[in-house]
């Protein structure tokens, strides 16, 4: 087994046995990515890919508050309105897009933005109890371009995933459950145990079988023009002057004043 890569202390990378578990690391900031964080990632999932001795993967957030928040708005937004992509310059592509062997998510807190998106790339969901999951770009006007208007759909009911769309709204970890968006929902304290098992089970299986399946799975889906779809679109949201109050509003704690332009 290789060595992993060296990370920033914002993103860390552990391989125990034939499971990289890779963890958020910035809970001061409800582990909300920088790009340096996004870079970090990027890197630790290609490394788990490329190492024929990880089968499985565990992504979680540092803390108890938090498994993510997105995207630093203080860093992103500028770099987005200034034509920064953010490493995803190929609008075919979302997170994980390419790897094809089990991503587990182990959500310990808010799961919303960013974060939100990042879980729809994951395969397995384990959620503490107070885990609360959403979307909630709409009401600083702007939308999720990491993919959710085109995977969410299809890991949930319309009707619930255009209600987190939408209103901007957050669900708890037992409504996550009811419809199917995480596998199981534990005590806090019981979250990285339950973790780890559901990949230890998985890696008693065939590991070409896994990773078959799951690519068949991936690929049946042909998602690349919908996520073009989702950036073009997105484009007009993002440069418009409603994008800039939401995230101005949203840094000065206050309620943004829309114009629809």
């Amino acid at each position: 087994m290789s060595q992993a890569p060296k990370m920033p202390d914002t993103f860390l990378y552990e391989k125990r046995g034939k499971i990289a578990v890779m963890t958020i690391n910035r809970p001061e900031a409800l582990n909300a990515f920088t790009a340096e964080m996004l870079r970090a990632m990027d890197a630790a999932f290609a490394d788990f890919n490329d190492d024929p001795d990880l089968w499985v993967a565990i992504l979680t957030g540092a803390g108890e508050k938090s498994f993510s928040s997105g995207m630093d708005l203080k860093e992103a937004i500028p770099l987005l309105q200034g034509g920064d992509e953010l490493g995803y310059e190929d609008h075919t592509k979302r997170p994980f897009s390419d790897v094809f062997k089990p991503i587990i998510a182990a959500v310990n807190g808010f799961c919303i933005a960013g974060g939100m998106e990042f879980l729809q790339g994951t395969d397995l969901r384990i959620a503490a109890e107070h885990a609360r999951f959403g979307l909630g770009e709409v009401r600083w006007g702007i939308i999720p371009t990491g993919g959710s208007h085109v995977r969410l759909p299809r890991q949930i009911p319309w009707a619930v995933a255009m209600e987190l769309l939408l209103t901007g709204q957050p669900i708890d970890g037992q409504r996550a459950y009811q419809i199917g968006l995480v596998n199981r929902v534990v005590p806090r304290e019981t979250l990285m145990d339950a973790a780890l098992e559901m990949a230890e089970v998985i890696c008693k299986n065939g590991p070409l079988a896994v990773r078959t399946a799951k690519e068949i799975a991936v690929r049946s889906l042909a998602l690349e023009q919908p996520f073009v779809l989702e950036k073009a679109l997105g484009a007009r949201v993002m440069g418009s002057e409603d994008a800039k109050e939401g995230p101005r509003a949203f840094a000065e704690k206050r309620a943004p004043k829309f114009t629809g332009r």
